[in-house]
């Protein structure tokens, strides 16, 4: 059996998307992603090239950038890369770390399966993206 670290679960516990899941889910949720460290300048996201991964930020800072502009910062319990994998097009953003930081990325599959195995995570990620493109709106235009 695959152990878990509780310093994980414990993260999991306070991003908001999680808030309403149980330590089973969260425990279920930590073992479908892959922990991974990066360092500061790592390119995480390319806009315009294929999305693969979904992306949660356990600790550091990330700079999303549209056409080189930066429009947002993603800290802890931030996550981006939903986008891509829920219309399986491209990136719409660059996602640069702009610290060294600990993720935990999930694949395609794995994304499915987080949200088909805890529908609230869905519906709070749904409302999460509305507001953004709302906030968002002729923001990106020159």
């Amino acid at each position: 059996m695959n152990r878990i670290p509780a310093k994980q679960v414990e993260l999991l516990s306070k991003v908001p998307l999680f808030a309403a899941c149980s330590r089973n889910e969260l425990r279920d949720i930590a073992k479908l992603g892959t922990p991974i460290e990066v360092e500061e300048g790592a390119y995480l996201t390319q806009e315009s090239k294929p999305g693969r991964e979904f992306f949660l930020v356990l600790d550091g800072t990330a700079s999303c950038r549209v056409r080189k502009k930066e429009v947002r910062r993603f800290r802890p319990g931030g996550y981006f890369g939903e986008l891509a994998l829920l219309y399986g097009g491209v990136r719409t953003a660059d996602v640069v770390a702009a610290s060294p930081m600990e993720l935990l990325v999930f694949d395609g599959r794995e994304f499915r399966s987080m949200l088909m195995t805890t529908p609230s995570i869905g519906v709070k990620m749904l409302a999460n993206l509305a507001e953004r493109l709302t906030s968002s709106n002729g923001q990106y235009s020159d």
